[in-house]
């Protein structure tokens, strides 16, 4: 028997999903505890103070505050706490 399928079919119809790559907080802007940062491969950016490496490495934050990134030999990503608001009362 030959080996030929009926209709066309095709035999590489699969692909996947596009992995969403990149910094998503920028300096300067407000995150929140646990907003991710930056998505990446490998150590791109490396966790600085008050963020953290995901099993993927993936840099979250570890508190509200504002992202800062440090350029250096490679480039470091911080959340610099928000300021304490005072109170009303």
């Amino acid at each position: 028997m030959a080996h030929k399928k009926g209709q066309g079919s095709s035999r590489n119809g699969r692909d996947s999903n596009p992995q969403m790559r990149g910094i998503k907080a920028y300096a300067g802007e407000a995150v929140s505890a646990g907003s991710i940062i930056v998505r990446q491969v490998g150590s791109r950016y490396l966790a600085g103070r008050n963020a953290k490496f995901g099993k993927d490495w993936t840099i979250f934050a570890l508190e509200d505050g504002i992202v800062r990134f440090q350029r250096g030999d490679k480039v470091r990503v911080h959340v610099d706490p928000l300021p304490a608001e005072p109170d009303a009362g």
